[in-house]
């Protein structure tokens, strides 16, 4: 069984076509319902000044995904964690805390107040992992409000 130590996280500084090949590879074990993304879809959430795509690497595989998202409103700078996602092979190594750790850290560096995710609550062993790095639950209602549906 590998561990974290095996797991090199890093910001994507570069589109690639593998970058773009675990996108389709990963995000589907994410959200069914999701559209594929573009290259240039990709190249925009690389390219983005307010958000970071990292990636895990175990080899030269691709084994997890997540977006960073930090913003400055007029109360602080905040942090938001988005589509983290961990190749099924790869779950329970490590790879969901070395990417979030990562991203708390940039987060950290960039000088975000908090940094906030959602996760569904069958999402059991996430939740788990959420709540061990220090991710406290908030009593709070999340909307949505629906553009294109």
């Amino acid at each position: 069984m590998k561990t974290m130590s095996e797991v090199r996280v890093a910001p994507v500084a570069v589109v690639s076509d593998e970058v773009l090949a675990a996108c389709h590879r990963l995000i589907p074990q994410l959200s069914s319902s999701s559209r594929a993304i573009t290259m240039a879809e990709l190249a925009e959430v690389v390219g983005g000044e307010s958000t970071v795509l990292f990636a895990a690497h175990s080899g030269k595989e691709i084994v997890g995904l997540l977006t960073l998202v930090v913003f400055r409103i007029p109360t602080a700078v905040r942090a938001w964690i988005e589509d983290v996602v961990v190749d099924e092979s790869a779950r329970g190594q490590g790879v969901g805390e070395a990417l979030n750790q990562a991203a708390i850290s940039e987060a950290a560096r960039r000088g975000a107040k908090t940094v906030d995710l959602t996760s569904r609550p069958s999402r059991e062993a996430a939740n788990r992992l959420y709540q061990r790095i220090g991710f406290v639950r908030r009593d709070t209602n999340v909307y949505r409000y629906n553009l294109f549906e």
